[in-house]
C-alpha cells in the first residue's frame, strides 16, 4: 500500500474538443490516475457543447449549478433536462449535446469518467449524417 496523494488545483480552464471551458482535475496526465478522470466543466450562459460521444467509456455528471438540457441518442432526437443537484449517467458511445438553458448564468458540473485520459477518446458527432467520426 504505497503511493502518494495528489492534490490538483486548476487555476485556469482549457477549451476542449466539445468547446466548453474545462478545469482539468484528476487524470492520468496530471495525477497519475489509471482508471478515472474527474473535471469541472462550465457551460457559459446560452452556450452548448459540440455534439460528441465518448468512445469506450462511461460518464457520470453531477450538476452543481444551473439547468441543462442534454439532447442525446441517434440524431440527438431524445432530450433530458437536469438542474442543480441532479446526477446524470451517460453510457459509452451515446451521442449527446448539453446546452445551458439560462441566458444569464453559467451552468457548472463535475464530470467523472472511467478513462484516465482527458480528451483522447472524445469523438465529435454529426447528427445530420448520423455518422461517427
Amino acid at each position: 500500500m504505497g503511493g502518494d496523494l495528489v492534490t490538483v488545483r486548476p487555476e485556469a480552464s482549457s477549451e476542449t474538443l466539445q468547446r466548453l471551458p474545462t478545469f482539468f482535475g484528476i487524470s492520468g496526465r496530471n495525477a497519475g490516475a489509471t482508471g478515472i478522470c474527474m473535471h469541472r466543466v462550465v457551460i457559459p450562459p446560452g452556450a452548448q457543447a459540440e455534439p460528441h460521444y465518448h468512445q469506450g467509456f462511461e460518464t457520470a455528471i453531477y450538476l452543481l449549478q444551473g439547468r441543462v438540457e442534454t439532447r442525446y441518442g441517434e440524431g440527438l432526437e431524445k432530450s433530458v433536462v437536469n438542474e442543480a443537484g441532479d446526477f446524470l449517467f451517460i453510457p459509452a458511445g451515446v451521442p449527446h449535446q448539453p446546452r445551458n438553458l439560462s441566458q444569464t448564468e453559467s451552468a457548472v458540473a463535475i464530470i467523472a469518467r472511467n478513462d484516465p485520459n482527458e480528451q483522447e477518446n472524445v469523438r465529435l458527432y454529426r447528427p445530420e449524417t448520423s455518422a461517427r467520426q
